[in-house]
């Protein structure tokens, strides 16, 4: 919930192999702490679901040099996404891009509403507030040769209670790179309700989906020293989302004539 209380769900190689065989058109691994703590450790989860999956992999946390780029990238992720380093050093970006291509550098916006009504940008899991107004951030961005956005609003996420639509369509309006969404899907409707109206590239959902996916392959064993499991025990989930699969938010999509791959 706004990306704070962490818990855990599973091992995230099964849930992409779900995931890739219900249709999933990306899959995106965020390591939420990495930068905390000063760590990049995705290589052997990138390895193991690269050599399975044939779809786009995005991969995010704790990258800050571009040999960490080009680590993962060997690990074999198709891009990777970055954003505390982004803001401390921001020609990394153009390096980058330059290095590996523009469509391989992906840059995180984690954006907080303001009393003023304006849009801060925050690193470290919405922990840390920049000097950045987002949609001025994401303009510089896409000049420094980001090839798309990941934008999360740290307010809706994981609430279930719907996007900010006036957040997206600031950004997407501002910039002409593509911008992926995240944040508070709580059920099939809200997909389609930006779908059908906003400029995005693209949508990105993790609870409503996860919701479901532990319905059906509920595991408690060795995790325990992963972190808090106590919901994985309760088998509950907030009344606010609707456990739903990828296949129920494309029927959706395709039956509002809305296209989707």
């Amino acid at each position: 919930m706004h990306l704070e209380g962490l818990r855990v769900l599973g091992k995230p190689e099964q849930f992409a192999r779900y995931y890739y065989e219900q249709g999933a058109d990306e899959l995106i691994y965020q390591d939420v702490v990495a930068s905390l703590y000063g760590r990049n450790s995705l290589h052997e989860i990138i390895s193991k679901t690269a050599k399975e999956i044939f779809i786009p992999l995005t991969v995010g946390g704790g990258i800050r040099t571009l040999d960490d780029i080009s680590s993962v990238l060997r690990s074999g992720a198709d891009k990777v996404s970055i954003n505390t380093v982004a803001h401390e050093n921001p020609d990394l970006i153009t390096k980058a891009s330059r290095m590996f291509g523009i469509s391989t550098i992906v840059v995180s916006i984690e954006a907080i509403k303001q009393p003023n009504g304006s849009f801060i940008a925050f690193t470290d899991n919405g922990r840390n507030r920049t000097d950045k107004e987002v949609v001025s951030w994401a303009k510089e961005v896409e000049q420094l040769g980001a090839g798309e956005i990941m934008l999360t609003s740290v307010d809706q996420e994981g609430s279930g209670k719907g996007m900010d639509a006036n957040l997206i369509l600031q950004v997407c309006d501002a910039v002409t790179i593509p911008v992926v969404a995240h944040g508070g899907i709580g059920n099939p409707k809200h997909v389609l309700e930006i779908a059908s109206r906003l400029p995005v590239s693209g949508l990105a959902i993790s609870s409503m989906l996860h919701y479901h996916t532990i319905t059906i392959s509920k595991n408690l064993d060795s995790f325990e020293e992963e972190g808090n499991i106590e919901f994985l025990k309760s088998n509950r989930i907030l009344s606010s989302i609707e456990a739903s699969t990828i296949n129920d938010v494309k029927k959706l999509l395709k039956d509002n004539m809305i296209n989707c791959t």
